[in-house]
């Protein structure tokens, strides 16, 4: 083994090479600019230049959609891709965030590696693994090949971040020999993923003719990776209830990054209960549990009530308040979703399976879907139908009409135009790529959706990673509401808590409402770390508050359709909204005339931390109204009618950053 610089330029390393330079707070940088495929700009309908960006996102990743493009057409040699690996010790389980050392054997295959083919090792780029270096033995991540066969020269290249590049130099490999990659081999090991997730690949990719483009292997080796020790306690009620039903606790212990702590011994003492709430006393975790239970309790009295439980055994310390739930008579049913996430099949942590399970068994959501991109991440779902096939399982084996709904969806990943996640209603959908000519655009994606129960939600549509291009008026019925809300930030307006990073000053969706488009709000994720429905403190994540009586597919696509949801950063906060008992996402009858007279508003809010403030936005002006720290608010004013064309929201602040944001109630 040697260590050089080769002066091989790498034409094409596939798309995982493009993920260098995606932080998941941001995308490549735009460089020279393809053909436009856009709509045309007034200026060039007019007879003038046209704009090279005309019918765009205003901030469209030129280059990146030029990349990806071009690493679609690039043509692999049936050598390309050749060879199996495997771990030695493959049976072994590791634990979140630490230093290991991991020994993959590479077997050629039967086309062999030319002299100066290469072979690909490449961890995920994604969640703090040790990049692989051959320079410096005892610096982390430090990698180096052994077993290496008679004859063969292997040089070691680390100047491409995150992966180890072994030239083949002295002779060709011939089919079947072997040798081992030692990853973390100096003495500070190589730290994996901080978050834990089963069947983590160690990306192996072979240029086997050595014209610099590879492939990846079939099958990858991969680890399994569990998370650490217990750091706190999570307990979770539904948000609303009526006396004499039965009510879910749902009780996690998370480890430091919020991933499910696989506790051996440790237990939960609840708090007394209030009155009212035939709670248990303790809650055995440990052993069997793994670190997570739900239970089922009765509720007999109207009240808010919560939770507070400390831990014992390995929880010892640990201390836990749930959300607050609303019991009432005629307390309207909310579901929580995360429609919006991400697992290993794209740029995300974990597995499908997994993605749904920590959804429903330790965030407490009751709707959920993974979207992960159509063109983006180590391989491509696209290019990859059993990556899709093995998502639509997932989603059939967790989807439990009246318990857990469990959507089909993938994310339209348009680096031109913005993404957008599609659900399907259905154990039925396909995947349209935004690289495929035929649904490049929002309005083919549309008409490619027309007649299906499916929809469509613009997220992070104010930038971040690329803004929408609301030059294509959302589809009406494929596209009645619009994520407000992710990891990303919020997109609402300049003025928004957690708002969004690089905005684009127009584009936010407080500016497309204001442009007369009628879209409902809803939060979800966009998560990457496999925690859906849980947010990091201090940071903005999303969730959607579905107002359904039935926690069904039809049930959940009818109240989306009709707007009947508002959007959080992830804190669980009950809000109310009426005008004239109109709910929100209606549409009223617009006041006509100079005595149009007042309409009567309504807002109840109940949250978990206390309220600093709430903003009442009526077609783009705002009034703020201070609150005296209190979690539980109400408001009954009168206000004058809504004239054609105007709509009315409200932006709820906590303390913690919390936010939500009813959907508008809009005037017709």
């Amino acid at each position: 083994m040697k260590i050089g610089h080769s002066s091989i330029i790498l034409k094409s390393l596939s798309l995982p090479l493009s993920l260098l330079c995606w932080t998941l707070l941001g995308g490549c940088e735009a460089g020279e600019a393809p053909e436009p495929r856009g709509e045309p700009s007034a200026q060039a309908e007019a007879g003038g230049a046209p704009d090279p960006r005309a019918g765009l996102s205003p901030d469209a990743k030129l280059e990146t959609e030029a990349m990806l493009r071009e690493d679609m057409a690039t043509p692999r040699s049936p050598s390309d891709g050749g060879g199996r690996a495997w771990r030695l010790a493959s049976d072994q389980t590791h634990v979140a965030g630490t230093r290991e050392r991991l020994e993959i054997v590479f077997e050629t295959g039967p086309l062999g590696i030319a002299e100066n083919g290469a072979i690909f090792l490449q961890p995920s780029p994604f969640w703090e693994w040790d990049p692989p270096q051959a320079r410096f033995p005892d610096a982390p991540g430090f990698s180096e090949v052994t077993e290496i066969p008679e004859g063969v020269e292997i040089e070691l290249d680390d100047r491409n971040p995150g992966m180890l590049i072994a030239w083949v130099r002295g002779r060709a490999l011939e089919a079947g020999e072997t040798f081992h990659f030692v990853y973390g081999a100096g003495s500070q090991g190589a730290k994996i993923d901080r978050y834990a997730e089963e069947q983590t690949p160690i990306y192996v990719a072979v240029d086997g003719d050595g014209d610099g483009v590879r492939a990846f292997i079939e099958h990858s080796p991969r680890i399994d990776i569990v998370g650490g020790p217990p750091r706190q306690l999570r307990l979770t009620l539904p948000t609303t209830a009526r006396p004499g039903e039965t009510l879910r606790l749902t009780v996690a212990a998370l480890d430091r990054h919020r991933s499910l702590s696989p506790v051996s011994e440790g237990r939960v003492i609840l708090a007394d209960p209030p009155p009212g709430l035939l709670a248990p006393r303790v809650v055995e975790l440990g052993g069997v549990f793994g670190g997570r239970r739900t239970l089922e309790f009765k509720v007999e009295e109207p009240g808010i009530y919560r939770l507070e439980a400390v831990g014992e055994g390995e929880l010892e310390g640990l201390t836990a308040i749930s959300n607050p739930v609303v019991v009432a008579e005629q307390a309207p049913r909310i579901a929580w979703g995360d429609l919006h996430g991400h697992s290993l099949l794209s740029d995300g942590t974990g597995t499908p399976r997994q993605y749904f399970a920590y959804a429903r068994d330790v965030a407490a959501l009751d709707v959920a879907a993974l979207t992960d991109h159509d063109h983006w991440g180590m391989k491509a779902l696209d290019g990859q139908p059993k990556f899709w096939s093995q998502i639509r399982e997932a989603v059939g084996a967790f989807n439990q009409p009246g318990r857990f709904v469990a959507l089909l969806g993938y994310e339209w990943t348009s680096w031109l135009h913005g993404h957008r996640h599609v659900l399907y209603f259905s154990d039925q959908g396909e995947v349209y790529s935004s690289l495929d000519p035929r649904y490049e655009t929002p309005a083919q994606l549309w008409d490619a959706l027309g007649g299906q129960t499916a929809l469509t939600f613009a997220h992070h549509s104010a930038g971040g990673p690329v803004a929408t291009n609301w030059l294509y008026p959302p589809d009406p019925v494929l596209e009645p509401l619009t994520e407000i809300v992710s990891v990303h930030g919020s997109s609402e307006a300049p003025d928004s808590p957690l708002p969004i990073y690089d905005p684009v000053p127009g584009n936010y969706v407080r500016d497309a409402l204001n442009a007369g488009y009628r879209l409902g709000f809803l939060g979800s994720g966009d998560s990457h770390d496999g925690h859906p429905g849980i947010r990091e403190a201090g940071r903005s994540a999303g969730l959607a508050a579905i107002f359904t009586p039935e926690l069904t597919r039809e049930g959940v696509l009818e109240a989306l359709r009709a707007r009947r949801v508002y959007a959080t950063n992830g804190a669980r906060i009950y809000l109310s909204v009426e005008l004239d008992d109109a709910p929100m996402g209606s549409f009223v009858e617009g006041a006509r005339g100079e005595e149009a007279g007042d309409q009567q508003l309504r807002v109840e809010i109940v949250a978990p931390e206390p309220i600093v403030r709430v903003d009442l936005i009526r077609s783009g002006a705002s009034v703020t109204i201070p609150v005296e720290h209190r979690t539980r608010w109400t408001l009954e004013r009168e206000i004058s009618a809504l004239r054609p064309g105007e709509y009315h929201y409200v932006r709820v602040t906590t303390e913690g950053e919390g936010a939500a944001w009813s959907s508008p109630i809009f005037a017709r």
